[in-house]
């Protein structure tokens, strides 16, 4: 594989440093993992996971720039006849849907995001981000400035009730994600209704 910027072969994938990474965080833990040790363990150099992710804390978070595109598609891809509300909590329906074969694992990632200190003030950085996306849709789908309450209100509720069913996943191994999102999503309107 080539790199279209440079000219010459990749020297490894997103894939494989995040399963790398993983491996030791799994490991050692996510706060005593070095870039060198990722480095290391994919073999590459310290520079090369820079073309890659910018930081060790962008890795547990994988290529989100490209899940949040595809978020945004989804979104876009709404019937412009479904209500709102709907079209938001189906797109965060399909924005958690995920290969169970995926490595690592979809628990795993949110496990480590949600459960590891070190994360967390780089994880609100990506909340924005996702909230931006849903704000964004509803301000079009109403015909609102950005940065208008409404979307603003909606993003951030999203936020939070998609978070609510992800403690609820993570507390039960046996719990089913999408489930607990549709549940989730539903419950504050018919509190509310």
């Amino acid at each position: 594989m080539r790199s279209a910027a440079l000219g010459r072969p990749e020297a490894t994938t997103h894939a494989a440093i995040e399963q790398a990474a993983f491996r030791l965080f799994g490991r050692h833990g996510f706060d005593r993992t070095t870039l060198d040790m990722i480095a290391a363990e994919v073999g590459v150099g310290r520079r090369t996971l820079f073309r890659y992710y910018a930081s060790k804390n962008d890795i547990p978070w994988g290529r989100f720039d490209h899940t949040l595109a595809g978020f945004r598609e989804v979104l876009a891809r709404m019937p412009p006849d479904l209500e709102v509300h709907a079209a938001v909590h189906r797109a965060v329906l399909q924005f958690n849907e995920f290969p169970a074969d995926s490595r690592p694992t979809h628990r795993e990632r949110m496990q480590l995001i949600l459960g590891t200190p070190e994360l967390q003030a780089h994880s609100v950085l990506r909340y924005a981000e996702w909230r931006e996306v849903i704000a964004d849709y509803v301000a079009a789908r109403h015909d609102l400035p950005a940065g208008s309450l409404l979307p603003r209100v909606v993003s951030q509720v999203s936020l939070a009730l998609a978070l609510a069913a992800y403690d609820a996943w993570l507390a039960d191994p046996d719990a089913d994600l999408q489930a607990l999102l549709d549940e989730s999503m539903g419950l504050l309107r018919r509190h509310l209704g």
